[in-house]
This record gives structure tokens, sequence and C-alpha cells, in this order.
């Protein structure tokens, strides 16, 4: 088995179909075929053999293709970076990962080159004309080269939201199913289909649920390297988008643009939310202007990542993820690892094709995430009578306020409900009587007004007194990640909250 193989099948079924599109410029599944071909030729020339790690730092562009499915073409197993990581970062992946060819067009080169030297790694910074150059005299490796379903055909970093990022080791058959799955069960995808590709691709989702998925279908996949609203939704017109893919904060956005009118996005028939929570509010607002079905997932870089979703052809429950893939259990249990009760709130954990090998070259971290087959997310959720399951938030993020459990997805729920706010963290702060108290970064939307005290007694109105926040205060933007998730660790609320 090699994941790559899902390129040779395209570019057999659909040679002239358009894989990848940037723009104008449009690569055809033969074309995308021979020129990972010529990529995995150059890998094996620079002594790359199966089994070796490769990184690959690269916008979302074909680029990212070529180099992926080259890397794994070539039997290689493939270190996704973000583009943007400085010289400290860059150093940290390749030597954690022992990749020692890297290959980058980042933001930053100089940062890259110094990086790369502090572990003794070979950087190829690739120039505006891409791979052209660096392809153009390699030799055709038109055979993949045969790996295990089971061997490591990639090691993807966690995002390090709960410290340093760890390196989720995923196999050629954790990957294969996933994808496959999400073009067929999930997504329905077809080859006529165009999946709009504003996601970073060095994540998984943006991995599994747009490139692989679209590549599998022999679908296309129009590719946005930066995220604006104003191009995402000219793209989503000019290029006859189908399926949108998008975590919370990128529906947020296309919601508020001035320019959501100017623009026929009539073809959208589907849109996949994942990443984090989707606010109902948001679900519902997308539906309205768009016309389309919105479906939740849900996953981890350690899923592969999708565990669960929602399906085009079975009953929703907005603001639920779903049921379990195919071939995926999903379980809600206790500190012990006891099952609770359908309604009662647990731990949630995974056991399937999807689950991770381990974390590279950290079996105790390994030990501790998987055991007794079940992998622990840390995630919060309860699960209803009818199977379907709910996330109530990381137990990371759970704040004890005087011996009361709040979980800061509730209070944000009913933040969302307020037509003036377009974000919002809810988060503990440490307090001398109570331990933690509760506090809410809120962003309001563009033109919208209102106060902190509006805010609070708003949801001091609809849920028990406990569980207000105390202090609410309004900024510009939540710190995000790459991803779009919001990074509460960096959060700096102000002063001592205030007791009302």
């Amino acid at each position: 088995m090699n994941l790559a193989s899902i390129v040779v099948r395209s570019a057999r079924a659909h040679p002239d179909r358009a894989a990848l599109r940037l723009g104008d410029d449009i690569i055809s599944y033969r074309a995308l075929d021979q020129v990972s071909a010529r990529m995995a030729g150059l890998l094996r020339d620079r002594g790359v053999k199966p089994g070796d790690q490769v990184a690959i730092m690269l916008p979302n562009s074909p680029e990212f293709a070529i180099a992926y499915f080259g890397v794994l073409r070539a039997g290689g197993i493939v270190v996704p970076m973000n583009p943007l990581l400085k010289a400290r970062e860059v150093a940290y992946y390749l030597g954690d990962s022992g990749a020692r060819l890297l290959f980058a067009q980042p933001a930053f080169p100089d940062d890259v080159r110094t990086g790369a030297q502090q572990v003794e790694a070979d950087a190829v910074v690739i120039g505006p004309d891409g791979f052209d150059a660096l392809l153009a005299s390699a030799p055709l490796a038109e055979e993949v080269s045969e790996r295990h379903e089971n061997d490591t055909a990639e090691i993807l970093y966690t995002s390090g939201t709960t410290g340093q990022a760890k390196g989720a080791e995923l196999t050629h058959a954790n990957l294969t199913r996933n994808c496959e799955i999400v073009a067929s069960e999930s997504l329905h995808l077809a080859s006529d289909d165009v999946i709009f590709g504003g996601l970073p691709l060095f994540h998984a989702f943006g991995q599994s649920c747009t490139l692989n998925a679209a590549v599998v279908a022999g679908a296309c996949l129009t590719l946005l390297p930066r995220f604006d609203a104003g191009s995402a939704l000219r793209m989503l017109a000019e290029h006859g988008v189908t399926v949108f893919a998008g975590v919370p904060t990128i529906f947020s956005r296309l919601l508020q643009s001035p320019d959501l009118d100017g623009y026929d996005a009539s073809r959208l028939r589907l849109a996949l939310s994942g990443g984090a929570a989707i606010p109902v509010q948001v679900l519902r607002a997308f539906e309205a202007a768009f016309d389309c079905v919105v479906l939740e997932g849900y996953g981890l870089s350690e899923t592969s990542p999708v565990a669960s979703g929602s399906r085009p052809d079975a009953p929703r429950k907005p603001g639920s993820i779903g049921t379990p893939i195919d071939g995926v259990q999903m379980r809600v249990v206790d500190d012990s690892g006891n099952e609770v009760p359908p309604g009662e709130t647990g731990e949630i954990v995974i056991r399937g094709h999807n689950v991770m090998k381990g974390y590279w070259r950290r079996p105790e971290a390994t030990a501790e995430a998987i055991r007794d087959g079940w992998f622990h997310t840390g995630d919060l959720g309860r699960v209803d009578q009818d199977g379907y399951f709910w996330i109530v938030g990381r137990e990371k993020d759970l704040i004890n306020r005087g011996g009361y459990k709040i979980y800061p997805r509730e209070v944000e729920d009913v933040l969302y409900e307020h037509p003036a706010v377009a974000d919002a963290a809810v988060l503990g702060m440490p307090d001398p009587d109570l331990g933690e108290e509760i506090g809410a970064a809120v962003v309001l939307k563009p033109g919208a007004e209102a106060t902190a005290q509006e805010l609070r007694d708003y949801v001091k109105r609809q849920v028990a007194a406990y569980k207000y926040p105390r202090k609410v205060w309004i900024v510009d933007a939540l710190p995000k990640g790459p991803t779009g998730k919001t990074l509460k660790r960096e959060i700096v609320p102000p002063s001592a909250p205030d007791k009302q």
C-alpha cells in the first residue's frame, strides 16, 4: 500500500480532468502524475531511501501536492511544516523528526537556512518559478514504492496548544482509509466537484479532507494560498466551487464580508466545518446565506484526522459532531475509563483504523494517549440516545469556580447568540477566593456596538448564577493558530475580575 497510489489511479481514470487550480493555472491529473514521478526521481537521486523523512514547508500551491506525493511515491515519510516558522522552530521540527532534507518556499528564507544549519539538514529553498528548474532534468520514477499499510507515511506535528508539539505517526492505511471515507461517505464527491482549497495543506484537515479527498474522487482542488474573505468569495463564484471546507473562523469571516452579496456562489452544494466547534448561530446563518448544507466533523491530528461527522444522507443535529465514521468507534468515559450513560459528560475516546501508530520517538506519551486500544482525546463530550456526539470543551479548559465546574463552550454559545458578537473565548482566571473566576474576551462584528456590561448581563439572564462571566472585555481579534483555532493560552486578561 502507498497513499501516492491515489494519484496514479485518478490519472488513469481522469487523465485530462483538472486536479489542481491556482488562479488561472490548471494542472491535470496526467500532469500531476508525471511531475510527482519526477519529484520521486529527484529524491532518489539525492539519496532518499524508503523510510527516510523529508520535510516540506510549502504554502497552498501545486508545489505542495507535487512534493507531498513525490516523497510518498519514493517511499519517504512526509514531515509537513508551516511556511511561517522561524529559525528555532525549523530547527526543532527537523531535529525532532530526523528529516535531513527540507523543501521550502517560506515567508522567511533566512530563517529556514539558519534553522536547517543548526541541525545539519539540507534546505532547498524554492524560488518564484516553483519546481520547474529543479525538476527539469530529474529522472522519471513512474513506479510507486511499495510500502506496508502499517508503515509510517507522515509525521504530522500537533498544534502544541498544551505544550511542545509532538509528531503523530500516521500510516499509509490511516491516511488512505480516512480520505476514502471523507470522499465517499462524508462528502459524496464526484469527479466534477470543485473543492475550496483555503485550509492549510500542512495540517491534517486540509490534507485529508481537501487535497487527498479530491484526488481520490478525481475532483478539482482550487487553491487559495492565503485566506481573505473577498478572494474566497470570488473563487467560489468564478471557479464554480461545489464543496467548501473551513474552520469556524472562516465561516464567520465570509458572513461578515461586505462583498457577501456580490458574487454568485450558487454551485455550492455542501460545506464542511471542522478544526473547532462551530457556533450554531454561525452554522444557521451560513446555510441561509449560501443555500447549502453545513456538515460538522470532528477529529484530531492523531486520528488522521476525521473520527466522526454529520452526513448528507442522515438527520443532522446542529451543534453535534455527528456519529463515528465507518470502522471507527467512539465512547464517552469517566476518569477510570468506564463508559458513562448517554447525556453525561466525560472524555471522548476513539478506536479504529484512523488512530495513529503513536507519537514519534515518545513511547511514554504514546502509552499515556493510547490505553487498552483506545485513544484518549482530552476532549470533553457527551453522547445522546441516538448515538450523536457533542463536544463540551477541552479537559484542560474546564473552569473550576469554587467547586462548580463550568464548560467554556456552553457560555461561548450564549455569547454567540448576541447579535453584536463575532467571536468569543471564555476562560478561567486565577481568583484568590474561588480558585478560578470566569472571563470572556469578545470580538464585535464590524459596525456593531455593545458594552462589556451589556454582554455580561445578556449571559447572566440565560445561565445559572455561577456560570456567567464576571469579567468581559472587548478586543479587536482573538489569537488564532494556523488552522483557525483560538489560542486561549495567548489571551491576556485585563486586571482582576469585576465581582458582580
